[in-house]
């Protein structure tokens, strides 16, 4: 099963901007959200995670077992349904 990054929500959860975090990184804040929005090699990864003060597993989403998230498309906002 492959994980889905979640990296441009745990910079907001650790109150932080893509700005910030690329000016940390030494890097531009387009290349920060190509790398984003790619695929990001794991040096990037763990740069990031560095930038933001997390460990890198913060930016991968968990696998829930007993709930389902799709996201809506009109909104962009996560619609959870529990599983039984």
């Amino acid at each position: 099963m492959i994980e889905q990054l979640r990296i441009k929500e745990a910079i907001k959860e650790h109150g932080t901007s893509i700005n910030e975090v690329a000016e940390k990184m030494g890097i531009s804040r387009f290349t920060l959200s190509t790398h984003v929005n790619g695929n990001p090699s794991t040096e990037i990864l763990l740069r990031i995670a560095d930038a933001i003060g997390c460990p890198v597993t913060e930016l991968f989403e968990q696998p829930k077992t007993d709930s389902l998230t799709l996201i809506c498309p009109h909104c962009g906002k996560n619609i959870n349904i529990k599983v039984e």
